[in-house]
């Protein structure tokens, strides 16, 4: 057993047999120069920012033994999966399913929808393509986790106030216990990353706990 005492608002502790990394949306559109996010005026350093550390978890889950799950925001090329409810609230010349600087905007196969090639998925790693903003809707990541026993789920990726916190309290609903590595998650909006934070600690950790890197690192 592994316990992260700083962690926040409690110690945190965890096998690595039962724990398994989800890694959240690092996707060309969302992080790289010149994709999606950039075009409709995001800054995607504060995205970009965030990869070497989640390079370095990626590293110490596997290296640990911890399953991986990658996701992708992401829809069939027919957008048969995607309600108007969220297709039409992107920008009238931006939506979901439109042509976008790196290809058809979140849609399955198109350069933009794939994991930038520095966290690149390796053999063994699941990769869940998700309709939603939660990484459970419509997919099949309960059942693969349930597969493999795992109880503890850490977080990593993007966008902290969206897809991040949506899959998170998903979790929370299924029972997991769940922790948010602060400095490996990010949004195009700091002051919306630091409430969702505030937000998971609250009320005793009503979502679960977060910590940075070197405390999960350090912690024996």
């Amino acid at each position: 057993m592994t316990t992260i005492a700083s962690a926040k608002p409690t110690p945190f502790t965890f096998d690595a047999v039962y724990t398994a990394l989800i890694v959240i949306d690092m996707q060309r559109d969302f992080i790289e120069p010149g994709g999606f996010g950039e075009a409709l005026g995001n800054d995607v350093s504060l995205l970009s920012g965030i990869v070497p550390t989640v390079a370095r978890l990626l590293a110490h889950a596997r290296s640990a033994g911890w399953q991986v799950v990658h996701t992708r925001e992401s829809h069939a090329p027919d957008l048969s999966d995607c309600p108007p409810a969220k297709r039409m609230r992107g920008m009238p010349n931006a939506r979901i399913g439109d042509e976008g600087p790196m290809g058809r905007i979140l849609v399955r196969g198109e350069p933009g929808n794939a994991i930038i090639d520095t966290l690149a998925p390796v053999d063994g790693e699941l990769v869940i393509d998700k309709p939603g903003k939660g990484a459970f809707y419509a997919t099949q990541l309960g059942a693969e986790l349930s597969i493999r026993g795992i109880t503890h789920l850490v977080f990593a990726g993007v966008t902290t106030e969206v897809c991040v916190q949506t899959s998170m309290r998903e979790a929370n609903d299924r029972g997991y216990e769940c922790l948010l590595v602060e400095d490996a998650t990010a949004s195009y909006l700091p002051a919306f990353r630091e409430a969702t934070i505030a937000m998971i600690q609250s009320q005793g950790g009503i979502v679960g706990w977060t910590a940075p890197l070197d405390a999960l690192l350090g912690a024996d």
